[in-house]
């Protein structure tokens, strides 16, 4: 009586746990695949090993995408899984982040008007997870790692320990004071030195312009060519307990880099926010300063521009 049923019932069973190991939730158009490595355990979690991305990532659906990755695994690692932590194991992420830069593309005869349309990811490329080791490395690295800015030197630098890891370009606020609506009052435009911390990430920013408060969306190059904003995360700050809207973030116009030229705010190089996004997660500590005495690269003193006046009012 119950041989004629065993088969479908058996059919049945297999087809449920093909479906649960192969469900990839709100993500799985763009995962082909996961491989995992079942016979390493540890601490009772499952040791992941890759995922495959099943159809081209863009721009603008990139954040999307790796928080997707990150709620499906994150509770499989044996350590806290984040965005910032999957890229900085899969390094070649920020190298094809830098390379939307509408800079790099025009020296390579490639006109972008909009940024969020180009492909981060394409299908086949490989996500790799850290095994529990290197993610220890990298959250170590995390702790030791700040942000120095020199305002008159221009420049920005990536540390961890003493180690300097990366040397940007950077324009800094104007020496002047101005009425800027958004702040409602005449403001003082110089970059504010001090200590502190990278306090938030805005990861797709609108774009205002603090002096009239009007929201824009297409910008003009250097080149005089007009372009869609791009979709590149800003960095907010907290110095010396005060959050006073500096920022870190790109500019469309690096011709402006090196130079006295914001509203307060560190501007840098589009490339360059990528990678100080990836090496900068939330608590990452930052110090801004105003150093006319350093040395060059052969090591020999220098005294740099007193861009702000300051000497002449000590």
């Amino acid at each position: 009586m119950f041989s004629k049923s065993i088969p479908s019932v058996i059919l049945i069973m297999i087809l449920l746990v093909f479906i649960k190991f192969n469900y990839k939730g709100n993500h799985q158009d763009f995962l082909l695949s996961s491989n995992i490595q079942n016979n390493k355990i540890f601490d009772k979690t499952i040791e992941l090993n890759s995922v495959v991305v099943g159809k081209p990532v863009t721009i603008e659906n990139y954040f999307e995408f790796l928080d997707s990755i990150v709620t499906a695994y994150h509770a499989r690692t044996s350590y806290k899984l984040t965005e910032h932590l999957l890229v900085r194991a899969n390094p070649w992420i920020i190298e094809n982040l830098k390379n939307t830069d509408y800079y790099i593309l025009k020296a390579n005869d490639s006109f972008v008007y909009d940024q969020k349309k180009m492909i981060v990811f394409r299908k086949g490329d490989l996500i790799v997870f850290p095994d529990s080791i290197k993610a220890k490395e990298i959250l170590k690295a995390f702790e030791k790692t700040y942000i120095d800015i020199n305002i008159p030197e221009y420049k920005l630098r990536i540390i961890e320990d003493s180690t300097e890891l990366y040397k940007f370009p950077i324009r800094v606020g104007r020496p002047e004071w101005k009425y800027l609506k958004m702040a409602d009052r005449i403001t003082d435009l110089k970059t504010k030195t001090g200590s502190g911390y990278i306090i938030n990430h805005v990861r797709n920013p609108d774009y205002y312009n603090p002096v009239n408060g009007r929201q824009y969306f297409v910008t003009r190059r250097d080149d005089h060519k007009i372009t869609a904003l791009p979709q590149i995360p800003f960095l907010e700050t907290e110095i010396n307990g005060i959050r006073n809207g500096q920022l870190i973030h790109p500019t469309t116009n690096p011709i402006t880099l090196e130079k006295a030229y914001s509203n307060g705010c560190i501007g840098t190089k589009e490339t360059d926010a990528w990678v100080i996004y990836y090496y900068a997660p939330i608590g990452t500590k930052i110090t801004i300063r105003y150093d006319l005495n350093i040395k060059d690269s052969l090591g020999e003193k220098i005294v740099l521009k007193d861009i702000y006046n300051y000497r002449k009012n000590l």
